[in-house]
């Protein structure tokens, strides 16, 4: 009962005048801007993070939540009308929604996505607001080797979930660790890589390394691909269901949202896997299974349900833990610690208002987008057609000029320069970019975790494991590395390779291949034209 009357006064605080503008404004600029082709949820929370500064950290964090969930709406038109998936996670929603695109059935996989999306997003928020407190009061009673034991998951989770390797992923992550080193020692005073220069002592600021890998990197790389012009867009009217869509879709939406949130909630790297369950289960469920792989709109609103509903999941250790473990919930981190506010399990204690606030501003952006996105989804189709140099220009403009605002320093934009050309060469390699940003941000937190548990102990490092959480933590680790190569190597000892599955067809899965903005799996028509004539 008192967390629901914390979450009445922060409706009371969210649905003001002012905050309701700020609300608008978000969800406005993240739908615009999550449309356009290669941009995705974690690039657009990035290219906007800027405009927050002038603001009051209130109304800037509610403007930040709806340019959050805006983003993850207008990466799924982006998916179904141009089959561009703005990150990985939409894959799954562009297999089906494009071929109901082509078949002349785009408005109505627009509306299932749009309407999915309300519903999984506004249930996930709910079970944010009574899963949260239960994860703070259990947190409250960790220590240091705890803590230290639950980053060591979320690095070992990001770095070998995403990425076409495990040793990718890990050296990723010790380039965001590296980076993170940059500055005074805490503890000693001693200046680490800062080769002499003093701007660096204070370390990178947070919100350059986020704009500089996520939207500098990905401009330039989809920008050395993308050399042909404009794909041709599906017009799209005004999108509406039928009685039978809407027979077909509301299952769906609960199904995604039950297998998208617990995903989300884990550090367990984002949001492909439930959207991929999400997607064999409607195949496996449905009455029409034979139009799966040529249009099914379960297809389209269960992966999209679970998307969003994950999307709300990765709130809750973001919030009560302080961990980041997908892009997007990297760059919120960096929105927090502008104003000096680090998540984690005291922050509801030390800004009740500003939490209760946050969460249901939530609410209110889900339901304005879900207004705002029906009726305007053929304006939004228009934005797809802005020429690729416009596009690209625009997005260094900002992500420049984001660079510079963060510290009114043009030694930033030098960084935003390297770190960029960093990016770039990550996606280049294969290398997963999403370590990098978590390794720099939460590197110094680990840290100061660390030393904190050697000091107490004396320098014991039997101390790591003085929890039970942390054993458990340290155990769950271990198998996580260990049981999958394990099971592989059996199947290949005794000839059980991977055969049929029940997921997509296999020429949509040969697709997958190049970096997001996240570090993932991406179309490779979203890059470059296919030589098969898809």
């Amino acid at each position: 009962m008192d967390n629901l009357t914390l979450l009445m006064e922060g409706f009371g605080n969210a649905l003001t005048l002012q905050n309701l503008l700020f609300a608008l404004i978000g969800v406005l600029l993240g739908t615009a801007v999550g449309v356009l082709p290669g941009i995705g949820p974690a690039m657009t929370v990035a290219l906007l993070l800027p405009l927050t500064y002038a603001l009051d950290v209130t109304g800037s964090l509610i403007m930040f939540a709806g340019i959050y969930y805006g983003g993850m709406y207008g990466g799924s038109t982006t998916s179904i009308l141009l089959n561009t998936p703005g990150e990985s996670s939409s894959v799954v929603t562009a297999l089906e929604g494009n071929k109901m695109a082509k078949a002349g059935r785009g408005a109505q996989a627009l509306a299932t996505a749009a309407i999915g999306s309300f519903v999984a997003g506004t249930l996930a928020t709910g079970a944010l607001v009574l899963v949260a407190p239960f994860v703070v009061a259990v947190a409250i009673g960790l220590g240091a080797p705890s803590y230290f034991a639950l980053m060591v998951f979320a690095f070992v989770a990001v770095s070998t979930v995403l990425g076409s390797s495990r040793i990718r992923g890990l050296a990723s992550l010790f380039i965001g660790l590296t980076i993170g080193l940059v500055g005074l020692d805490a503890t000693t005073g001693q200046a680490r890589l800062t080769f002499g220069q003093p701007l660096l002592s204070g370390g990178i600021d947070v919100v350059v390394i986020a704009v500089a890998l996520f939207a500098i990197g990905e401009a330039l790389w989809i920008a050395a691909h993308l050399r042909h012009g404009t794909p041709a867009t599906i017009p799209v009217g005004v999108p509406w269901m039928g009685k039978d869509d809407w027979k077909r879709s509301w299952k769906p939406w609960l199904r995604g949202t039950v297998i998208g949130f617990p995903f989300g909630a884990i550090p367990a790297g984002g949001a492909e896997i439930p959207t991929f369950l999400s997607y064999v289960a409607e195949k496996k469920l449905s009455k029409h299974p034979e139009q799966f792989g040529h249009g099914a709109i379960e297809g389209v609103a269960g992966p999209e349900a679970a998307n969003n509903a994950s999307a709300a999941g990765t709130l809750v250790p973001l919030l009560t833990l302080g961990l980041p473990t997908t892009a997007t919930a990297a760059v919120m981190i960096a929105a927090f610690n502008q104003y000096g506010i680090h998540p984690g399990p005291l922050l509801f204690q030390t800004e009740p208002v500003l939490v209760w606030t946050l969460i249901a501003s939530l609410f209110i952006g889900n339901t304005l987008l879900l207004a705002l996105n029906l009726p305007l989804a053929p304006l939004w189709a228009k934005l797809l057609r802005i020429p690729r140099p416009y596009l690209y220009a625009g997005i260094l403009f900002f992500a420049t000029l984001g660079a510079y605002a963060a510290g009114m320093q043009t030694f930033n934009i030098l960084i935003l320069l390297l770190l960029g050309a960093l990016g770039y060469m990550a996606r280049r390699f294969g290398f997963p970019v999403l370590p990098i940003i978590v390794g720099a941000i939460l590197g110094p937190e680990m840290e100061r975790q660390l030393r904190r548990a050697l000091q107490i102990s004396a320098g014991d490092p039997a101390a790591l494991l003085s929890e039970p959480l942390a054993v458990v933590v340290y155990t769950v680790i271990v198998l996580f590395l260990v049981v999958p190569p394990v099971i592989k190597a059996l199947r290949q000892r005794f000839g059980r390779g991977a055969g049929p599955t029940d997921g997509p067809p296999e020429d949509q899965f040969d697709a997958f291949g190049t970096q997001t903005s996240d570090g993932s799996a991406r179309v490779i028509r979203a890059v470059r034209p296919s030589r098969r004539g898809n």
